[in-house]
């Protein structure tokens, strides 16, 4: 090291010189992505003594680094990453509540035209035009529900798609960390000094894969970076890289698992609760609640309607004659096999006619072993034990049977509306086969006595207790016996007898209540008035019922009715189109708080980007200003050296 004035004018020249490329690279990088701003650390040389003391010898350039704050980065990256997720899922929910706020292209409408068209046979049944209108808009309906589905299938898929995208550049991501490690660690090993470029490009790498999947960081000793996500499983770890992949999910194949690839070659499947923030963490809250959610939503419309419909229908009587049949084809609950399972049993799930008991969740059920399953419904982790093994008391409206040869740990997930609103449509084609008419008529005796009168009646789902026979095995919810004629024949003002008309045998004795439900053979009739001793009145079938709009009416009556939404055991609380509103009102409502939220977090990023770059970023002016100030170093250093150069002249030439 050169000493005296000479040296001292090099090692400023030498330190202007860093500090003028420094600002230039600044200047030259003050817009590239994530470029943070480098400065000239000096340090004075050690000083001379001599006799008057300790003289200085200049400066060396003791570093160049980064103007970098390790907590402003950490706010970013916590800011961007819950950015990302809630704008993720405020642009895939708003695809959804899109298409179902518009008025013309809901289900409501459809459902609306439906009963109107139900209530125009009622009036008018005997009508060919009035039947196929109430047919069309029936189809109507179900192609509704099925378009419906079919978009929120192609936004599984399109999800699906998204998701993968997301995975391969988690991935991408993680190999381009773990190789810069790689370079960090061998560059700073040699030269103590740190490469400020590769660690914004490492830095920028972070924050892109921060934008995808929250991460955390830490830093080992050698400069490497750790990177963690989840629960602390790792994606890079100094130069390695893990990576992650899909995969058809176990439970459910009609769901994908995101699976966490080991080093020994296995694969270990990731819950949600280890994939937050990022985009990937917003695809997969949307995916796996309000995307599932809504399917099931859907479906359970669909299969309450359809369930509700057939059951009533298949109480009335077409115009042939017959009792009715199921109006729409009935979709039926989905159950998944574990492909992990080690037993061969199948389980099967159906619905007992307790429409109104469907909650729109899915279930697992869980072999124990022995003779118990564990039913989990996994909208709010409720639990139903059946100790003494299937089928067992309906869940839900659930009924669940099992062919047999589990072995313990077996599982089986059920997804009972999932598939309802694409599996819909309608059984009946032909006019004349729906069933808008009653079974039985009801009739008073011209020569009665007294002031009682008879009503039309109704046909029961099931047969009430009186009536002990056994379900019709063609329609299973009307009792064998409901066509068989009887007489009521009253023996006193108080009481009455039941008499099969054709034999005159007395079928059951009776106490009289005026106007309360008198019930047999799968029916039930209402007697008003005071009826006289001897008065009698006949139920039997009825024929030539062409212009009957009896069950048709009922079957109107259906859409003010509430159907839907019944608790354990409660009353139903929803008609179809208040439970289809009620999904509608919870898109909407959600839609709009992510809106605000999305926003608001966008903001707050912002925020946090600015206040970095305030600390951290290029200002141009003051670049600007650091080369004129290393200009004049310069000079002036050049200036020492010039005079130094003199002086040293004019010392040789005293002696010449």
């Amino acid at each position: 090291m050169a000493s005296g004035i000479y040296g001292i004018g090099v090692s400023a020249l030498n330190a202007a010189q860093v500090g003028l490329q420094t600002t230039g690279h600044n200047i030259a990088n003050a817009n590239t992505p994530g470029y943070t701003r480098q400065e000239v650390i000096l340090a004075t040389r050690q000083p001379q003594f001599t006799g008057a003391g300790y003289l200085g010898q200049g400066a060396d350039v003791s570093t160049v680094r980064r103007v970098y704050s390790q907590f402003l980065t950490g706010q970013v990256l916590t800011e961007q990453s819950q950015a990302a997720m809630l704008g993720t899922y405020h642009t895939q929910i708003q695809q959804i509540d899109n298409v179902i706020a518009d008025p013309n292209a809901g289900i409501s409408p459809a459902i609306q035209d439906f009963f109107t068209a139900v209530n125009n046979v009622s009036t008018s049944p005997e009508s060919t035009p009035a039947r196929q209108t109430m047919l069309n808009s029936a189809n109507a309906l179900a192609a509704r529900f099925q378009s419906l589905s079919q978009r929120l299938t192609d936004t599984n898929n399109s999800v699906s798609s998204q998701i993968a995208n997301s995975i391969s550049l988690v991935n991408s991501y993680s190999q381009q960390i773990a190789a810069l490690n790689y370079n960090i660690m061998n560059l700073q090993s040699g030269s103590k000094q740190p490469p400020n470029d590769l660690l914004d490009q490492r830095d920028q790498l972070i924050s892109q894969l921060n934008t995808e999947i929250k991460v955390s960081v830490m830093k080992q000793s050698d400069g490497a970076y750790n990177v963690f996500i989840g629960n602390g499983q790792s994606l890079v770890v100094g130069a390695t890289a893990f990576t992650m992949a899909i995969a058809q999910s176990p439970a459910d194949p009609s769901k994908q698992d995101i699976v966490y690839n080991n080093l020994d070659g296995s694969k270990t499947t990731m819950q949600q609760s280890s994939l937050q923030g990022g985009n990937l963490g917003g695809f997969l809250a949307f995916r796996d609640t309000t995307l599932a959610n809504s399917q099931n939503a859907l479906g359970r419309v669909a299969m309450g309607m359809a369930g509700t419909i057939n059951q009533q229908h298949q109480l009335g009587q077409d115009l042939n004659g017959a009792l009715g049949g199921n109006f729409f084809v009935q979709p039926v609950p989905a159950v998944y096999a574990n492909t992990t399972n080690a037993g061969v049993a199948a389980v099967t799930a159906t619905i007992n006619t307790d429409y109104a008991a469907l909650t729109g969740s899915d279930y697992r059920l869980k072999f124990d072993g022995g003779t118990s399953y564990t039913l989990t419904r996994l909208s709010d982790n409720t639990q139903t034990v059946f100790a003494a093994g299937l089928p067992a008391t309906p869940v839900d409206g659930l009924t669940l049977t099992s062919s047999g040869g589990e072995v313990a740990g077996d599982s089986f997930i059920i997804r009972p509306t999932a598939n309802g609103a694409r599996d819909i449509a309608v059984a009946v084609t032909d006019t004349a086969k729906i069933a808008a008419g009653m079974p039985i008529r009801s009739n008073a005796s011209f020569g009665n006595k007294g002031t009682g009168k008879i009503a039309s009646g109704t046909v029961n789902a099931p047969a009430p207790p009186l009536a002990p026979a056994a379900p019709d095995p063609v329609h299973p919810l009307t009792d064998v016996n409901l066509k068989n004629p009887v007489t009521i024949t009253f023996t006193s003002a108080t009481t009455f007898d039941v008499l099969d008309t054709v034999t005159s045998a007395t079928l059951a004795a009776q106490t009289y209540t005026a106007g309360g439900n008198i019930s047999f053979n799968g029916w039930t009739t209402q007697i008003s008035g005071v009826p006289a001793t001897g008065d009698t009145f006949t139920v039997g079938p009825n024929t030539n019922a062409t212009a009957d709009g009896r069950n048709a009416l009922l079957l109107a009556g259906l859409q003010t009715k509430n159907t839907l939404g019944a608790p354990a055991g409660g009353t139903p609380t929803a008609t179809f189109q208040g439970a289809y509103a009620q999904w509608v009102s919870d898109i909407g409502n959600k839609t709009r708080e992510l809106q605000v939220t999305s926003t608001a977090q966008a903001a707050m990023a912002a925020q946090s980007v600015a206040t970095q770059q305030s600390f951290s970023g290029v200002n141009l002016d003051e670049e600007a200003a650091n080369l004129m100030r290393y200009q004049r170093a310069y000079q002036a250093a050049g200036k020492a050296m010039q005079i130094a150069n003199t002086l040293f002249d004019t010392i040789l030439g005293l002696g010449r």
